[in-house]
């Protein structure tokens, strides 16, 4: 059972992955090596499951941001799911739904070209609704 002190090491490191146990030993009032051992469980109980870099999408070159809501055409899905490991470099997340829809898909493109492209490919598998992120 997670206690005060667990969250707060998630929280920050959630905020700062980066940040040494003394450093984050210091925030939570703990010492470097009892922070540590807190760490290694919440690891080991795969509670924390890993660290990673936040990126700006658009100084990587990739502004344009799109939702998609997909609607297979057919009950295997194989086929479509053959087209999006052939096109991962725009997928940032795909999600199996309910309700609207059969996946969840946030994409990002180099430009509305590149998306326009990607569109009338997934068209043979899927149908889709799609959402533009404009702020």
């Amino acid at each position: 059972m997670l206690d005060k002190t667990d969250f707060a090491i998630i929280d920050e490191l959630t905020a700062n992955g980066r940040m040494t146990m003394k450093e984050l030993g210091a925030k939570v009032h703990m010492t470097a090596q009892a922070v540590r051992l807190r760490v290694e469980k919440l690891e080991d109980a795969g509670i924390i499951q890993g660290y990673t870099a936040v990126t700006d999408p658009d100084k990587l070159g990739r502004p344009v941001h799109a939702y998609l809501n997909l609607y297979t055409k057919e009950a295997n899905h194989s086929p479509l799911h053959g087209f999006l490991d052939n096109h991962q470099q725009y997928i940032e997340r795909l999600h199996k739904i309910s309700g609207e829809g059969c996946y969840l898909i946030e994409l990002r493109f180099p430009s509305n070209a590149e998306l326009s492209a990607f569109l009338e490919r997934l068209n043979e598998y899927a149908n889709y609704k799609l959402s533009l992120v404009i702020g």
